[in-house]
C-alpha cells in the first residue's frame, strides 16, 4: 500500500479563474434551477448541518429497527436463533442490495437529490406499517404460555415483513446518494474545498453513530421493558424529521446534473470494443477519440486522461476508416469517447478492492447477531440494574464517536507531516488498517466464548438453557475494536468510492460499495447455513444451537477470524497493484 502513487490535485486545464477560487464551482454543480451556482453563499459547511442532521435522524429510525430485531424476532415473533439471525443478515443484506435501484436512478434520471425525497417517503410508509404490526394485538402472536410459544400466523408475518422490506427499498434511494450528495457540496476543483470534503466523511459517519448510539441504548431499553409499538413508533417520528431536515437546506445545496445510465455507456464500450476487436489501438493515446471541448461529452462529468491498463477496451475509442471519410461519430455503440472508456476501466480496476470488502462485512454482521445472542447467555445485570444485550452495541458507537475526532483533528495532521498526504493516508492504507483491527475483534470475541464455555462446564450448566455468571462487560472490547475498525474501513470505502469513481457514476459506485455490506451479510447467512449443516451431521450438537452452552460458538469466531487474515492478505495484494484515477 505504501507503494501508490501520492494523491494529485484533480484541477482541470485551462479553467477560468473564477470558476477554481472566485464566483462560480468549477465542477459543474448548479442550483436547484439549474444555473451556475455562486460558493459564497451555497453549499460547503453551510449546506452540510441539514445534510448531516437528515443522516443522524435517519440513521436513528434504521438502527431503531435493526439493532434489536433479533430479539423482536425470537421474543416476539418465537423464531429460534438461527432462523432469525438468519432473518436479521438476510434483511440486512437486502437493504445494502437495494441502493443499486436508487444509484443507477439518481446517476441515470433523477438526480441525488429527488432520489432521496421519493425514496424517504417510501421509507416513512414503511416504518409506519413496522410500528401498527407491533402494535394492533391482531398484527401480532398471542403471547407465550409457560414454555409454549404460539408462533405468527401468515397474515402477521406478512405485515411486519411487508414493513420491513419497504423500509429496505426506502432506504436503498438514501444510502448511495446522501454522503455523495453531501460531497457533492464541496467543489473538486478547489484544492482548499478538496480537503475540507475529506473531512466531511469523517464527520458524516460521526453523525450516523450519534443515531446509531441513541437507538442502542434509548430506544433499546425502551423496546426491551416499555412496549415495541413505543419502540418502533420513535424511530417512524425521527424518519418525518429527517425528511424535513433534507428540505430545509434545499435553497443553498449544490447539486449535479444526472449524466445518463452509466450501465448503458458501460455496455457501449464493451459493444464497440467487440465490433472492433480486429482494429490495432494505436500507440499514441491522443489519437483515440475525445471531444475537443473542455468538459466530457457525458453530462456532469469532467474528462479522465487515458492509462494504459485493459487495453482491449480501448478499441472502442479507435476511430475506423468508415468513420474518419464520412466524418459521423455519433452513434455511441460503435464509437466512445476516451472518459467513456477510462469510466470502464475505473469500474474494473476497483473490483478487487471492493470484492475484499464482503469478508469483513461478514464479520461487522456478527455485532447485531451472534454478539448479542453471546451476550443473551452472559450475566447482564450490573447492580440492581440489567443491560439489554444489544445495548453493548452501544460501546462500538462510542469508539466510533471518541475516534473521528481524534482522528479527523490529531492522527490526520500527524500522519500528513510523515505521508505528505493531505488527509493523512491514502483511502487504501485506511481501509488496510481496518482489516487488520477486524481480525483482532474477531479474536476477542473467541476467547470471551471460551471462557462462558468454560464456566459453563465447571458450573454444569452445558444441558441448561441459561446465562452463565460471566459479566457481558467482558464483551466489551470485541465492540471497541469492531468501532475503531469501522472508522479506518467504512469511512475510506465511503472516501474511496467516491473519490476514484468517474464524476457521473457517483452514486452507483457508493452503492457498489454498501453492496459488500449487503454481500457481506449474505456471506453470513450462508456460512451459518453450512457450520449449521456440516456440525450437525450425525446427530452432533453443533457449534450454534438454541442453547449456545450446549454449543461451541467460539469455534465460528475463529473460523471468522481465520478469512478475515486470508482477506487482508489478498487486499494488500490489490491494494498495492491499485492506480489511481486521473482526471483532467
Amino acid at each position: 500500500m505504501g507503494s501508490l502513487e501520492n494523491e494529485r490535485p484533480l484541477l482541470e486545464d485551462g479553467l477560468l479563474q473564477d470558476e477554481v477560487g472566485g464566483l462560480y464551482t468549477g465542477d459543474g454543480s448548479v442550483d436547484f434551477n439549474g444555473n451556475p451556482i455562486l460558493k459564497r453563499n451555497t453549499g460547503n459547511w453551510k449546506a452540510c448541518p441539514f445534510v448531516l442532521g437528515t443522516e443522524c435522524c435517519e440513521r436513528l429510525a434504521y438502527y431503531g429497527i435493526g439493532i434489536n430485531l433479533v430479539t423482536y424476532l425470537t421474543k416476539q415473533l418465537h423464531e429460534g436463533n438461527v432462523s432469525a439471525a438468519r432473518n436479521v443478515t438476510t434483511w440486512s443484506g437486502t437493504c445494502y442490495l437495494t441502493p443499486l435501484i436508487g444509484a443507477i436512478l439518481a446517476d441515470a434520471y433523477w438526480g441525488r437529490y429527488w432520489t432521496i425525497a421519493v425514496f424517504s417517503a417510501i421509507y416513512f410508509i414503511g416504518m409506519c406499517t413496522l410500528t401498527l404490526s407491533a402494535s394492533i394485538p391482531a398484527l401480532k402472536p398471542i403471547e407465550c404460555n409457560g414454555t409454549f410459544c404460539p408462533p405468527a400466523t401468515p397474515a402477521q408475518y406478512a405485515v411486519f415483513f411487508f414493513g420491513l422490506y419497504l423500509i429496505a427499498l426506502g432506504t436503498g434511494g438514501i444510502k448511495p446518494c446522501v454522503s455523495s450528495f453531501g460531497a457533492d457540496q464541496f467543489d473538486d476543483t478547489d484544492p482548499k474545498e478538496r480537503v475540507q470534503k475529506g473531512s466531511f466523511f469523517n464527520w458524516f459517519y460521526f453523525s450516523i453513530n450519534i443515531g446509531a448510539l441513541i437507538s442502542s441504548s434509548l430506544l433499546v431499553w425502551i423496546q426491551d421493558n416499555v412496549g415495541w409499538g413505543l419502540g418502533f413508533g420513535i424511530p417512524a417520528v425521527f424518519m418525518a424529521i429527517a425528511i424535513a431536515s433534507f428540505f430545509s437546506g434545499t435553497a443553498i445545496y449544490r447539486f449535479q446534473k444526472p449524466g445518463g445510465s452509466p450501465l448503458t455507456r458501460m455496455c457501449q464500450v464493451l459493444a464497440a470494443s467487440f465490433h472492433k476487436w480486429n482494429l490495432e489501438v494505436p500507440k499514441d493515446s491522443s489519437l483515440l477519440y475525445e471531444t475537443r471541448e473542455k468538459s466530457s461529452a457525458i453530462e456532469g462529468s469532467r474528462k479522465i486522461e487515458h492509462s494504459d491498463e485493459l487495453t482491449c477496451l480501448d478499441k472502442a475509442a479507435v476511430i475506423s476508416d468508415a468513420e474518419m471519410s464520412s466524418g459521423d461519430f455519433s452513434n455511441s455503440w460503435r464509437l466512445c469517447t476516451v472518459t467513456q472508456v477510462e469510466e470502464l476501466k475505473i469500474v474494473i480496476r476497483m473490483f478487487p478492492i471492493w470484492a475484499t470488502g464482503i469478508v469483513f462485512a461478514a464479520v461487522y454482521a456478527q455485532t447485531p447477531t451472534m454478539f448479542v445472542e453471546q451476550g443473551t447467555m452472559m450475566d447482564t445485570s450490573i447492580g440492581s440494574f440489567t443491560i439489554p444485550p444489544a445495548s453493548l452495541s452501544t460501546f462500538d458507537i462510542i469508539s466510533v464517536i471518541f475516534w473521528v475526532p481524534v482522528y479527523d483533528r490529531v492522527i490526520v495532521p500527524i500522519a500528513r507531516r510523515f505521508t505528505g498526504k493531505e488527509r493523512g493516508f491514502s483511502e487504501l492504507q485506511r481501509m488496510g488498517i481496518g482489516l487488520f483491527l477486524s481480525i483482532l475483534c474477531m479474536l476477542a470475541a473467541a476467547i470471551v466464548e471460551i471462557n462462558r464455555l468454560q464456566i459453563a462446564e465447571e458450573l454444569d450448566l452445558v444441558d441448561k438453557q441459561v446465562a452463565v455468571p460471566l459479566s457481558i462487560c467482558w464483551q466489551i472490547p470485541q465492540y471497541v475494536l469492531m468501532g475503531a475498525a469501522e472508522i479506518f474501513t467504512l469511512i475510506g470505502q465511503l472516501e474511496f468510492f467516491y473519490d476514484q469513481s468517474p464524476d457521473a457514476t457517483r452514486s452507483l459506485c457508493s452503492a457498489f460499495a454498501l453492496l459488500t455490506t449487503s454481500l457481506g451479510n449474505y456471506l453470513s447467512s450462508l456460512i451459518l447455513t453450512l457450520v449449521t449443516y456440516f456440525t450437525t451431521k450425525g446427530g452432533n450438537v453443533g457449534w450454534i444451537t438454541d442453547n449456545l452452552n450446549e454449543g461451541h460458538l467460539d469455534y465460528f469466531f475463529w473460523l471468522l477470524a481465520g478469512l478475515s487474515l486470508l482477506n487482508m492478505l489478498v487486499y494488500i495484494v490489490c491494494a498495492k497493484q491499485y492506480k489511481q484515477k486521473k482526471a483532467t
